[in-house]
């Protein structure tokens, strides 16, 4: 199982990410934010929005905020400027979260439906926890891979190098 102090370093290291990666995204503009990439949801913009979709969704079943996750596959901000607020203020929200956690929660289950297959699921909120956490990473690391292609560098991505272990 997995500690509260590894929640909060998680997801003080995805805040960090995320700004970073919203920094370098952007000065790119729409269009190429937009563009069809062919990699799983198709453009950088989509990508973006899939993974606060995915937050949402978990924090949904974490603390009933939203009431009810929004629809898998659909963007939700059109504007990047609305996306990268949404984004910051979420990150801010799950890092407030974690740092409200303890063992006792985390080795408890929850018992969720799942939008992706409609499966219902009861599992350690430690497990449940860690795949959102570790989503958000799986999905940057593609975004960071069709960005190197049109070579633009986010720079090391290594926890070691987050500003609090003085980069």
């Amino acid at each position: 199982m997995i500690t509260a102090d590894h929640v909060r370093l998680m997801a003080e290291y995805n805040q960090w990410m995320n700004q970073r990666l919203y920094d370098l995204c952007e000065p790119m503009g729409d269009e190429a934010r937009k563009l069809d990439r062919r990699a799983f949801f198709g453009s950088i913009h989509s990508i973006l929005n899939h993974i606060l979709y995915g937050d949402l969704a978990f924090m949904s079943r974490f603390t009933g905020d939203p009431a009810e996750a929004p629809p898998i596959g659909v963007d939700l901000h059109d504007d990047f400027a609305d996306l990268k607020a949404a984004r910051l203020a979420l990150d801010a929200r799950i890092v407030a979260w974690g740092s409200s956690l303890e063992a006792e929660w985390l080795a408890a289950d929850i018992t969720y439906t799942s939008k992706v297959d409609g499966v219902t699921r009861t599992l350690p909120n430690w497990m449940i926890v860690t795949h959102m956490l570790n989503h958000q990473t799986h999905h940057r690391g593609q975004i960071t891979t069709l960005l190197s292609q049109m070579g633009l560098d986010i720079g090391t991505t290594d926890i070691p190098f987050m500003p609090r272990f003085g980069e």
